[in-house]
């Protein structure tokens, strides 16, 4: 799956929201708490609503960045059968940050058309937060 945005941010601004867990949490629609438990290892705290119902869960993540050239690469294991890998990729484009992003679910469960869904919707939401 790939998506791409378009922030009127800096480049540099938008890199250390998706670097940093404590700016990534605070503009993040569904993850209330990142807690470290190693270099770029993390313990993700996240509350989906399936209709009016709260659902939480918790699970590891780590976060792999490229400085020079702007890269991030976040993974994440969901209830040890689901695997997430997104890659992001930002371009600065005159007042503006490109982000051209490739996410990859490998699960034994058919979860990717639900999982698209979501994060369609949440990367969208991600992503005018950091715009704000």
């Amino acid at each position: 799956m790939r998506l791409s945005f378009r922030l009127k941010k800096d480049i540099d601004f938008v890199f250390d929201h998706l670097t940093d867990m404590q700016k990534f949490v605070s503009v993040h629609p569904v993850i209330s708490r990142i807690d470290r438990t190693g270099d770029e290892s993390y313990l993700v705290h996240e509350t989906l609503k399936f209709g009016l119902i709260p659902f939480s869960f918790t699970y590891p993540v780590t976060v792999e960045k490229n400085e020079s050239d702007k890269r991030v690469v976040i993974r994440a294991t969901v209830f040890k059968l689901t695997k997430i890998e997104m890659k992001f990729v930002l371009t600065a484009d005159d007042d503006s940050t490109v982000i051209d992003e490739e996410i990859k679910f490998k699960s034994p469960l058919p979860v990717k058309f639900f999982m698209e869904r979501i994060f369609r919707k949440q990367h969208g939401q991600l992503f005018e937060n950091i715009e704000e």
